[in-house]
This record gives C-alpha cells, structure tokens and sequence, in this order.
C-alpha cells in the first residue's frame, strides 16, 4: 500500500521528536539513527509527491536526493552526504563498544539540530 506524502512526514515529525527524546537518555547513536530514518521518510515523502511512484527501498539519503533530482544547498548535501555515512556504521555496528564511545552529547546534538534544518529544507520542497 502506498503511503501518502504527507504520513511520510508525519512519520519523520515522529521521529525526528525520538531522536530527541533518545538523546535525552544518553543513547547518542540511536538518537543520530533516528534523525536519519527522519529525514529518509521525509525525502520518500517528497519523492512520492514529485514523482507520484512508491519511493525505492534505500536507507541512502544521497540516492533519494539525487534520484529526484533536487538541487540541495551545499551545507545540506554535505550534512545528508556525512549522515549517510555514518548511519551505515550505526546501523551495523562492527563493536558496540566502540560505537558507543564514537558520538558524544556535543556532537549528536550538533548532528540533530543540522537534521532539524534539514527536514525543514525536506519538507519545504513538497
């Protein structure tokens, strides 16, 4: 079933507001994981909109941008570019230890208020 682009970011609202809440518990990469499943729902939502076809099944922020061919600002793309990368080290973790000790307070809320900037870029494109 297809989802419409405005659930799409009603589901990124969500939990874009998870991954704060999960940074207040001291869980810094889950928080940096929501923040990127935020703006993954939110680019499916605009791809929907756009493109009127059910958005590919990719976690790849880049691929959706560039798939519908959004021209993104620098300090956005670059911000979408690093989250990409470092999701896939979140989303399966070599140790967790060392996953653990890689984002601290400082530098997830810095990551999360980049990602509140960019949702709201995301959502002003629908």
């Amino acid at each position: 079933m297809k989802k419409r682009p405005l659930e799409w970011l009603r589901q990124a609202d969500f939990d874009m507001d998870t991954a704060d809440l999960v940074l207040g518990v001291g869980r810094f990469f889950y928080a940096v994981f929501m923040c990127h499943l935020a703006l993954e729902k939110a680019l499916k939502g605009v791809y929907t909109a756009r493109l009127h076809r059910v958005p590919p099944k990719t976690h790849s922020l880049v691929y959706l941008v560039e798939r519908m061919k959004l021209q993104v600002p620098d300090p956005i793309y670059d911000y979408l570019y690093t989250l990409n990368r470092v999701s896939t080290q979140i989303r399966y973790p070599d140790d967790l230890h060392k996953m653990l000790d890689t984002f601290s307070e400082g530098m997830t809320r810095d990551l999360l208020a980049d990602g509140r900037k960019a949702l709201g870029w995301i959502k002003g494109r629908l």
